[in-house]
């Protein structure tokens, strides 16, 4: 049995412990949260709950259900473990190469596999992309998110101060474009357009067309669902005009979580290093004999 351990205990937390639970070939080793005092949710009980992970013996790998941006350094502390690691880091381009690199380079060291951006966009929607240009290596894709929750820009704009808590809402406008829409919850004495101006200048928000409105309750407004219709139009050889589509309603911290679970199983496959979904071979994912899935899948 794999021993994985759930490093916090947010949207996506949750959710992983219900993955790593329901997963025939895991064993859920524990919780890791910042205090593992107090009150705990009914459905951690008989679970161990601690601050430490070096607390629950023997982990073969750790899902960092943490905001992207704590990630890194969270990865950092488990990999110098020598423990895989699985996260869901959600920042595309330059950001995520340098940050494959470095975690690379520890992983390597420390003899442990992790896996990055192992959600599904980045994650299983860059496999759906790459498979679109092997089959028309010319041509263009769009990727149109939403409606729904962009858990990352939600976590990022809840970072701003002033702000209690807020709620990112993703628009698509066609074409790969996009509008966000952010709704506020204020802290006394915060002011919007100070607020809207932080949230405008983030790098999460800052590419996109951004509207921020301020609410007096985010709870009435909070849906976890999203989704995503992906749009290829490109040439196979010489034969142009070949069309796919790929669309998906999904709950996002869920198939996030579900993700991450079939990642960490396959992190134990891999040699020592970092990788995406997409450097990983699709037959790690499964748990079972490889020729069974070869005989049902191929």
């Amino acid at each position: 049995m794999i021993r994985a351990a759930v490093v916090g205990y947010g949207n996506i937390g949750r959710y992983a412990v219900q993955a790593v639970k329901a997963a025939p070939d895991f064993e859920l080793a524990g919780v890791v949260r910042r205090s593992a005092a107090g009150d705990l949710p009914p459905e951690l009980g008989g679970v161990a709950v601690v601050e430490d992970i070096a607390k629950l013996g023997r982990v073969d790998v750790a899902l960092l259900c943490v905001p992207t941006r704590s990630v890194p350094q969270k990865a950092r502390e488990i990999v110098e473990l020598g423990i895989n690691t699985v996260d869901s880091y959600d920042l595309h381009g330059e950001s995520l190469v340098n940050y494959k690199r470095e975690i690379g380079e520890l992983a390597k060291a420390r003899g442990a596999a992790a896996v990055i951006s192992a959600g599904w966009d980045p994650g299983t929607d860059s496999v759906i992309r790459a498979l679109l240009e092997t089959m028309a290596p010319r041509g263009i894709t769009f990727t149109n998110f939403g409606p729904g929750m962009s858990m990352g820009h939600s976590v990022a704009a809840r970072a701003v101060p002033g702000v209690k808590d807020a709620l990112s809402m993703t628009i698509p406008a066609g074409a790969g474009r996009h509008r966000r829409q952010v709704y506020v919850e204020l802290e006394p004495g915060a002011e919007l357009g100070e607020v809207e101006a932080n949230i405008k200048a983030d790098p999460y928000f800052n590419k996109d067309e951004t509207y921020v409105y301020q609410v007096p309750s985010i709870k009435e407004l909070q849906d976890v669902g999203h989704g995503v219709l992906m749009e290829r139009v490109g040439t196979s050889g010489e034969t142009a005009n070949q069309q796919f589509r790929w669309e998906m309603r999904i709950n996002n911290p869920a198939l996030t979580a579900q993700v991450m679970t079939a990642a960490a199983r396959a992190s134990l496959r891999q040699e020592p290093g970092a990788y995406t979904l997409l450097e990983i071979p699709p037959i790690h994912y499964f748990p079972g004999d490889p020729d069974e899935l070869i005989k049902r899948l191929v």
